[in-house]
């Protein structure tokens, strides 16, 4: 299994930025996937999932209204697109599947590396 992702930059407050992750080595389609953060010091946090369709979406509050989740199952691909980015926000930001009751995350990433500031 294999995950990139890409997108990530230094962008100031308020700006947007559209993050792609590129899945392999599974069935990506059988899979609700989600974009998950770490921040300097903190645990790593799902911030928005999607389900195996792309009809069900979820975000976490602080990013809620802000952030869109898509994925498109022929290409293997999921995308997060940031808008009104916050300081709060800078975080490096990593592609992976949903983890539930019979499903554990695959090995993780390199992620991509937001940094929100002015």
């Amino acid at each position: 299994v294999h995950f990139v992702e890409s997108g990530g930059g230094l962008v100031q407050p308020g700006g947007s930025l559209r993050l792609s992750c590129a899945a392999s080595g599974f069935t990506f389609s059988r899979y609700a996937m989600g974009w998950y953060r770490q921040a300097p010091g903190k645990e790593r946090e799902l911030v928005a999932s999607i389900s195996t369709t792309g009809r069900s979406t979820y975000y976490v509050g602080s990013v809620k209204g802000r952030f869109t989740i898509s994925r498109d199952n022929a290409k293997n691909t999921m995308d997060l697109q940031m808008n009104s980015l916050k300081f709060e926000d800078t975080a490096v930001h990593y592609c992976n599947v949903v983890p539930g009751v019979s499903v554990s995350t695959f090995s993780w990433g390199q992620g991509t590396q937001v940094t929100v500031s002015s």
